[in-house]
């Protein structure tokens, strides 16, 4: 019954969720509106709403240090991010004013140990990709790309000597990180890239093309995939900015994720030498040791946007009004913010329940997968209600739910889309795999149908 008169409240303009004392609290959510030159009726993200969508007490599954992890980018996105990122977004122009900020809260390496990395914890690694999500998607990707696609496969997949040289400026944060391996010709079917290394002396020259790569226009170092020409066997190459016969070039126009610089790659004779060679790649399947990370991380993401936008709707429909009354005391705009808050908390117990898994080596490629699937197809949901829950608003970037409903598509579709993750969950269900068209069957005679 507590419950019940708890959530009553919440979605009646009592009393919410603050953050601030890291447990529940009472405070108002109504606020004032802002001097919003155009619509001074409620406020933008610029001014970002407090925290209200843990029903569930999350932070008493936490340690210390998640918590302290949480509340620290929470404060910062509030802070540095939210007021200045709808601008960049607009632009499709990334922030690097803010990566030397990001650089001293420590988030460097994510789960790495050693070498200056922050050595989180799977949950913590997650906890930090979704606060960055909350205020925007861009940053969050950016983070998870330099950390636990880049980073992650030197640390996994690289010599003693790679790790010394590459892994301590990228934990600071001095230089940046991407990875490369989908091509324009191999999306879902990325066993089948087309990229080569052919061995010569000294080193490879590398051939191919390379596409959807996030950080790739600036980043110092990338992280290619490409098939060695003598073995047919898939190997990988740290290859440096700036490298002969390596151009990138930024993919325009994106709806989502704006602020991500991802780019096209060309590599004509690209030679790198022998050490840009990572010895731990061997075979196609070596990208699993580093994806099974990454699709954990992907699968918090999407609870980021989630969360953010139940924030933006809870503050802004208190604040609007419409026929005498707030736009949050009609039953239909209830039911909504209800409907996101039950998504948004089955959510995070299940990417926290994945990462307990790996944290335990019980976790399986099927497990990360119906997870990710699960939580962009039910964030879709959760950005889609918050786009409708803000009228004409929800169509303007300032008020951040546009933001996420554009963001959000693009958390379905990377890291596998959400058909390709649910036909692994499928094979994992029924040993039988159907990733491919089944073969074309010559019809002898016309069925007998009768109606």
């Amino acid at each position: 019954m507590e419950r019940i008169q708890m959530l009553h409240r919440h979605l009646n303009g009592g009393p919410s969720v603050c953050d601030a004392q890291h447990q529940l609290a009472v405070a108002p959510t109504l606020a004032t509106p802002s001097n919003y030159p155009t619509f001074p009726q409620a406020q933008t993200m610029a001014e970002f709403p407090s925290a209200c969508h843990d029903m569930l007490h999350w932070d008493e599954l936490l340690t210390d240090k998640e918590k302290e992890t949480k509340y620290k980018v929470r404060k910062f996105m509030e802070a540095e991010v939210a007021p200045i990122i709808a601008g960049y977004w607009e632009r499709a122009e990334f922030p690097h004013e803010i990566v030397p900020k990001i650089a001293k809260l420590g988030l460097g390496g994510g789960t790495i140990k050693g070498f200056g990395c922050a050595g989180q914890s799977v949950v913590e690694a997650g906890l930090t990709c979704i606060e960055l999500a909350r205020v925007d998607g861009s940053m969050s990707t950016f983070l998870m790309v330099h950390n636990s696609l880049c980073m992650l496969t030197i640390d996994l997949l690289g010599s003693e000597e790679q790790k010394q040289q590459l892994l301590p400026d990228l934990a600071a944060l001095k230089t940046t990180g991407a990875w490369g391996l989908t091509e324009p010709s191999n999306g879902s079917d990325a066993s089948a890239l087309q990229t080569t290394a052919t061995k010569v002396d000294g080193g490879y020259e590398l051939n191919g093309c390379k596409r959807w790569i996030g950080n790739a226009t600036f980043a110092d170092w990338v992280v290619i995939w490409a098939r060695n020409n003598e073995t047919n066997q898939v190997n990988a190459f740290v290859v440096k900015k700036g490298t002969k016969g390596f151009k990138t070039s930024k993919i325009e126009n994106k709806i989502a994720l704006r602020c991500v610089q991802n780019a096209d790659i060309q590599m004509t004779k690209c030679f790198v030498p022998d050490s840009a060679r990572l010895p731990g790649v061997n075979s196609f399947k070596d990208t699993n040791k580093v994806l099974a990370i990454s699709r954990i991380m992907v699968a918090w993401q999407p609870l980021g946007l989630a969360m953010g936008t139940y924030d933006m709707c809870n503050r802004y429909l208190q604040q609007r009004q419409q026929f005498g009354s707030p736009l949050a005391a009609f039953q239909a705009n209830q039911e909504k913010l209800s409907r996101m808050l039950g998504s948004i908390n089955a959510m995070f117990l299940m990417c926290f329940r994945l990462s307990k898994l790996h944290e335990a080596g019980k976790m399986s490629h099927a497990d990360a997968s119906m997870v990710k699937a699960w939580t962009t197809l039910r964030g879709r949901e959760v950005v889609a209600l918050g786009r409708e829950l803000l009228g004409g608003n929800g169509i303007v970037s300032d008020f951040l739910c546009a933001k996420t409903f554009c963001d959000m598509e693009a958390y379905y579709t990377y890291e596998g889309t959400y058909e390709v993750n649910a036909l692994v969950v499928g094979r994992e269900a029924t040993k039988i795999a159907a990733f491919k068209a089944p073969p074309k069957r010559m019809q002898h005679s016309k069925p007998n149908v009768q109606a």
